[in-house]
């Protein structure tokens, strides 16, 4: 039989042809949607480039190029609003990482004492919480309303976040750990010189998505500080865009006549807000890219 197909594909048999034809059809049909669906993926956020530049909205080609809706925003204030958020993620990312991996590798050992106990109260967190007014009665209690802290501590550690890291640890091979036991090391030094190396993909994903959580972070910092000093960028460019007209006005002296003088539309603005807050964040990705495509991938496929 294989002798056969051979021979026809040697001659160029009709059949060979055929379905050799028909296999690239099918090729360059799914080739052609999955050019579609990655132009409609970025057409939004091109659109929201060539805004951020003074070109109308609607326009699917740039027709002006002006940088004053950026000039508006640094003009606003809003390098140390940067600064805070840079510090809050790169601080909160680090401490909830820590907390998340000793958390999920303490757990993914089973002979563990309350084993059964400190899981059912990890569930029973993700399904019920306390409520807005006993969360901000707590966090007025233990004194960190107005603190840089109330962005880190009280959401250092994500149960989700564990769960997906302890289904990896679950699956870590149990021979590396017996054969560095029998070397001497102890369970942190297995953790930090063995398990963390070879856990990149997982320790990659978990900090990107701690990481977007606390760059995107503005409900917070809203409910906690009161001194503007202190604001983080998300909820500085929030602020920025629900006075945006006022801005205007008075970065123009007051006067709309000079308002209209420097032509500068609103949804540029907007547009060029939503570039500031994203393009950060946007930035860490290519470097944790190689680990991300496997690291989401974790539990879905056993063996």
């Amino acid at each position: 039989m294989d002798t056969t197909n051979d021979l026809n594909q040697a001659t160029g048999h009709p059949e060979s042809r055929i379905a050799t034809r028909g296999k690239s059809s099918v090729d360059l049909v799914l080739h052609l949607l999955f050019l579609l669906a990655a132009a409609c993926a970025i057409f939004p956020f091109y659109t929201v480039v060539i805004s951020s530049f003074g070109t109308p909205t609607g326009h699917v080609l740039p027709t002006t190029f002006t940088l004053e809706g950026y000039k508006q925003i640094i003009q606003f204030g809003v390098g140390r609003a940067f600064t805070v958020s840079v510090l809050v993620t790169l601080v909160g990312t680090f401490m909830s990482l820590f907390l998340t991996t000793i958390a999920a590798y303490a757990l993914s050992k089973k002979g563990m004492p309350g084993w059964k106990y400190i899981m059912g109260f990890i569930v029973f967190t993700m399904f019920f919480g306390g409520g807005l007014i006993p969360y901000y009665l707590t966090i007025k209690g233990i004194g960190m309303i107005n603190s840089y802290w109330v962005m880190i501590l009280p959401s250092a550690i994500n149960t989700f976040y564990i769960w997906i890291m302890l289904s990896f640890f679950r699956d870590y091979p149990v021979s590396l750990e017996e054969s560095a036991k029998i070397d001497g090391a102890g369970d942190f030094m297995i953790l930090l010189r063995i398990v963390i190396p070879t856990s990149m993909p997982v320790i990659a994903s978990i900090s990107l998505f701690y990481a977007v959580d606390r760059w995107n972070d503005w409900y917070t910092p809203m409910l906690f500080l009161q001194d503007t000093a202190m604001y983080p960028l998300q909820l500085m460019l929030k602020n920025m865009l629900a006075n945006i007209g006022q801005i205007l006005s008075m970065n123009a002296g007051i006067s709309s006549v000079a308002q209209s003088k420097i032509n500068i539309p609103q949804d540029s603005l907007k547009m060029a807000a939503i570039m500031v807050a994203s393009v950060p964040i946007m930035a860490v990705y290519p470097f944790l890219q190689k680990y991300f495509a496997k690291g989401v991938m974790i539990g879905s496929i056993k063996g």
